[in-house]
C-alpha cells in the first residue's frame, strides 16, 4: 500500500482474463483493485489470437500508462497483467512483470506472485548449463526449467518444471491462443477465479480485483491445481496431489484488501474477529477508548472496541499523499516520514486512557512513533495491542522480511518491547486467536486452520532450501547473544 505506515512490503498482484473484447482495459482496472500488492512497476501483455503486445515500467499503474498510446497498443482479446513489489531481485525495468519471451515454436508471457524457495540453486545449475538471464528475478528461472523439458510438449513440461520449483508461487502464462494458471501445493499465496457476465474467466490475486471489472466471484484456485483456459473454456488440471493447505495468515492479517474474500473467508470479518478475540485475550483496563492505526488495522480496532464496550474513535489520521517511509535512507528519515502520514487528533486523545490496535509490529519504529505522538498530543496513557502474535520469524514466500535481524520481537520481550516503545502495556493476539478469527471452512485437517503461522512460532510448512543455512545460522547466532545477555546479569 503505497501510503500504509508499515514495516512490511506486498508481494505481488496479478489478474488475467481469457475472451473479452479490451482486454487491455479490463485488466488495467483490475490492477487498479490491485495496487495495494506492489507499486514499484506494473505491465501489461495481450494477445489477438497470433502474436503477444507488452508494455511494462517502473512506478504506480496510472505512471506506467500515462500515455494512452501505451494502451492502445495493447490490442486483444485476452491479457495478463501484473503489478509489482520486489521481494526477489532489483528495482529494474528487467524485473517488471509480466515477462514476454519470444520463440520459434510460440511465445509466452508469464506473471508470478510469491517467491521460490530453491531458486539460487535451480539458477546455478540453469547457468551452468548455459542459460543467459536477463533479469535477476526468481520468476524467469521457470521460462528456462520448461524450455530444458520442451521436446515433451509445452503442458507436460510445465507440469514437471512446477514440481521442480519450491515455495509460495502463483503463477499466470499467456499464450496466443490461451492463458494458463498454477498455484504452489500449498496455497500461500491467494489466487481466485471469477467469471465475466458474457462467460469470459478471470483469474486474479484477490476477488476485490474481480468486482471491479464486473466479474461474479466462482472460487479459489486450490494448492497444487493447473487451469488452462481457452476457446472451449476452463479445463481443470493438477501437477501435484502432494498438497496441504496454508494460506499466508499475513494476507488476512494485514496485506489482502478488507473487501476480498479468500478461501470462503471475508478479510474485513476476520480483522474484526481478530480484534474481538484481542479484547478478551489482552483487555486493558481503565480505557476510555480504542483507536486504530490507518489503514488496515481499523477493522481490528472496531472489533475490539465493540468486545471491550469501549468507543471507537478517530484518534490518528493519516495523510494520503506522502510517499512510504521504507525508502527512507535513513532511521531518523523514516521517523520523521511518520510523522509527516499520521497526525494525532488533539481533541480526541487529550486526558484520555487510549487504546491504540494495529495489526502488526516488524521494526518497532511506527509504533514507538505512535505512542510518542498520541502522548504528546495530551493522551493519559496508550496501551497498545496488536491483533496478531509477535512476528519472530522470517517469512521466505514473497514477504520481503527474510532474515530476523529487523524483527523487534526476535530480539526482545514482549516486556521488553513495550519499555522500548514508551507504551503503559502491550498485548499480542495469540496464534490460536488468530486460527480462531480466521476460521478458514475448507481448511480440512490442515495444521494451523489451513494457515501458515510460522512468521509467529517458526513452523513453516515446507523445507526451506536455499534459505535454511542462513536460517538456522541466525537462530544459533540469537541463541548466543541470548545466553550471553542472561549470564551478563
Amino acid at each position: 500500500m503505497r501510503n500504509e505506515i508499515k514495516g512490511l512490503n506486498e508481494e505481488c498482484g496479478v489478474f488475467g482474463v481469457f475472451g473479452v473484447p479490451e482486454a487491455n482495459r479490463v485488466t488495467y482496472f483490475g490492477l487498479h483493485n490491485l495496487q495495494h500488492r506492489g507499486q514499484e512497476g506494473a505491465g501489461i501483455v495481450t494477445t489477438d489470437g497470433e502474436h503477444l503486445y507488452q508494455h511494462r515500467d517502473r512506478g504506480l499503474l496510472s505512471e506506467v500508462f500515462a500515455d494512452p498510446s501505451d494502451m492502445e497498443r495493447l490490442v486483444g482479446d485476452a491479457a495478463i497483467g501484473h503489478v509489482r513489489y520486489g521481494t526477489s531481485g532489483h528495482n529494474s525495468i528487467n524485473n517488471v512483470q509480466p515477462f514476454l519471451f519470444h520463440f520459434h515454436d510460440g511465445d509466452i508471457a508469464m506473471a508470478h506472485n510469491g517467491q521460490l524457495t530453491n531458486a539460487v540453486t535451480l539458477r546455478r545449475k540453469l547457468e551452468d548449463n548455459g542459460a543467459v538471464f536477463q533479469s535477476d528475478s526468481d520468476t524467469e528461472i521457470l521460462i528456462h526449467l520448461i524450455r530444458q523439458n520442451i521436446h515433451m510438449g509445452f503442458m507436460p513440461a510445465l507440469k514437471k518444471t512446477l514440481n521442480m520449483v519450491k515455495g509460495g508461487f502463483a503463477f499466470l502464462f499467456l499464450q496466443k491462443d490461451r492463458l494458463i494458471a498454477a498455484l504452489d501445493p500449498n496455497g500461500i499465496r491467494p489466487l481466485c477465479l471469477g467469471q465475466m457476465p458474457n462467460g469470459a474467466y478471470v483469474v486474479t490475486s484477490e476477488s476485490c480485483a474481480l468486482d471491479i471489472v464486473g466479474a461474479k466471484l466462482i472460487r479459489d484456485v486450490q494448492p497444487g491445481e493447473l487451469l488452462v483456459i481457452d476457446k472451449d473454456g476452463l479445463h481443470e488440471d493438477r501437477y501435484t496431489d502432494d498438497t496441504k493447505l496454508a494460506i499466508c495468515s499475513m494476507e488476512y492479517i494485514y496485506f489482502a484488501r478488507p473487501d476480498s474474500i479468500i478461501h470462503g473467508v471475508t478479510v474485513h470479518s476476520a480483522r474484526k474477529q481478530m480484534g474481538r478475540l484481542l479484547a478478551k485475550e489482552q483487555p486493558a483496563p481503565d480505557a476510555d477508548m480504542v483507536i486504530g492505526v490507518p489503514n488496515s488495522s481499523l477493522s481490528a480496532a472496531s472489533g475490539y472496541a465493540e468486545a471491550a464496550g469501549l468507543p471507537y474513535e478517530m484518534g490518528l489520521i493519516k495523510n494520503q499523499y506522502v510517499a512510504r517511509t521504507f525508502i527512507q535512507p535513513t532511521q531518523a528519515l523514516r521517523e520523521q516520514g511518520v510523522k509527516m502520514k499520521l497526525s494525532a487528533v488533539r481533541g480526541v486523545v487529550a486526558g484520555k486512557n487510549v487504546v491504540v490496535v494495529d495489526d502488526s509490529i516488524v521494526r518497532g519504529t511506527t509504533s514507538k512513533q505512535i505512542v510518542r505522538m498520541l502522548k504528546e498530543a495530551g493522551a493519559k496513557s496508550v496501551h497498545m495491542r496488536i491483533a496478531s502474535p509477535p512476528f519472530r520469524f522470517p517469512c521466505f514466500y514473497g514477504i520481503d522480511v527474510s532474515n530476523r535481524a529487523e524483527l523487534m520481537a526476535a530480539h526482545y520481550s514482549v516486556p521488553e518491547m513495550c519499555k522500548l516503545m514508551e507504551a503503559d502495556s502491550l498485548g499480542f493476539l495469540s496464534v490460536d486467536g488468530v486460527v480462531k478469527a480466521i476460521n478458514v471452512p475448507d481448511a480440512g485437517d490442515a495444521p494451523y486452520g489451513g494457515l501458515t503461522v510460522a512468521y509467529f512460532n517458526g513452523d513453516y510448512p515446507t523445507p526451506l532450501y536455499d534459505f535454511e543455512e542462513g536460517y538456522l545460522k541466525s537462530l544459533n547466532e540469537q541463541e548466543k547473544r541470548a545466553r550471553k545477555e542472561r549470564l551478563s546479569k
